[in-house]
């Protein structure tokens, strides 16, 4: 498939690849030489008004895997956002006049702080960071994409979720005019997804607000999405509004929709088979056109991390 080069951005607004991966270095080695360069200036996240404006005092991440990052133009141009079409260039060609701000969250449920936040005020007292991610689609295609964003485990501490909290459930915008998408009725809308409360808090989840260092473009679920990278793409929820603690397994919009084939878990797994084809390999987006397939890795390369949230659950059964 020809890949097109988003209409939203200006070329001469993009970050070029050398540019990108120097100031990426130049962030590492900062940190590992005197961590006092980088950490003496955080005091909390800035988010700028524009879509893809730069981010300031963003600090690396042990967590990033070196892998070769993919290019700015295969991450913004070839990607699934429902909410503003079905293909996969839709999100860029039907998001460009949409306005990411004012934008506020509700967080609600189980928890001693609730209520309605401002996008900056949700993320103000919390530290940006890069995770560079693999990121696994249950189309059998992958990619790797520099993230932008913050712990959630960080985030649900701030609103002290009680014992009772089990799961943590999200929600996207719901404006069937600034997002055309939702006039299908392949959804049931708004998007819904969910984690359980130690999905959450693992240390690789994060709430996204930017990519390749600078704010998230709306295709790619401005202002904030969530990032999960052992789970496939569709649990990656853009555009949240809400934000849940509940008391039970909520029900998620894929799982709503095709429940035999996209499960709550929703774990990278490469011997569970979707309905319609086999999980076993991958095609890395941009690796060229006769490029082979690769071998796709059991929660996506990240079970040293995550597999201990799994014992004892058939992982065939909870897919």
């Amino acid at each position: 498939m020809l890949i097109k080069k988003p209409i939203s951005i200006k070329s001469s607004e993009i970050t070029s690849e050398t540019n990108y991966l120097n100031r990426r270095n130049f962030l590492k080695s900062s940190t590992l030489i005197g961590g006092s360069i980088i950490s003496s200036s955080l005091i909390g996240a800035n988010l700028p008004d524009e879509p893809f404006a730069e981010l300031k005092d963003v600090q690396p991440s042990k967590y990033s895997t070196d892998e070769k990052i993919n290019n700015f133009l295969d991450v913004t141009s070839y990607n699934n956002y429902y909410e503003f079409g079905l293909d996969k260039d839709d999100p860029y060609k039907n998001s460009r006049d949409f306005q990411s701000r004012p934008w506020s969250i509700e967080v609600t449920g189980e928890a001693e702080k609730t209520g309605v936040f401002d996008i900056e005020d949700f993320i103000k007292p919390h530290l940006l960071e890069e995770r560079i991610y693999r990121m696994r689609c249950v189309e059998a295609w992958s990619m790797v994409i520099p993230w932008v964003g913050i712990p959630l485990a960080d985030i649900i501490k701030t609103f002290k979720p009680l014992s009772s909290a089990t799961h943590v459930k999200f929600e996207t915008l719901h404006d069937r005019e600034r997002m055309p998408g939702q006039k299908s009725r392949v959804l049931k809308w708004p998007y819904r997804e969910g984690l359980t409360i130690q999905e959450a808090v693992n240390p690789l989840t994060i709430m996204a607000v930017g990519m390749y260092g600078r704010a998230l473009p709306n295709q790619n679920g401005a202002p904030i999405r969530l990032v999960v990278p052992w789970k496939y793409g569709f649990k990656g929820i853009k555009g949240i509004v809400k934000m849940s603690f509940v008391k039970s397994q909520p029900k998620t919009s894929w799982e709503m929709a095709a429940p035999n084939e996209y499960g709550f878990y929703a774990n990278v797994n490469p011997k569970v088979s979707h309905p319609r084809w086999s999980q076993a390999r991958e095609r890395r987006i941009g690796s060229g056109v006769f490029a082979s397939k690769q071998p796709t890795q059991l929660f996506n390369g990240y079970g040293e991390q995550v597999a201990h949230l799994y014992d004892g659950l058939n992982l065939r059964r909870h897919f």
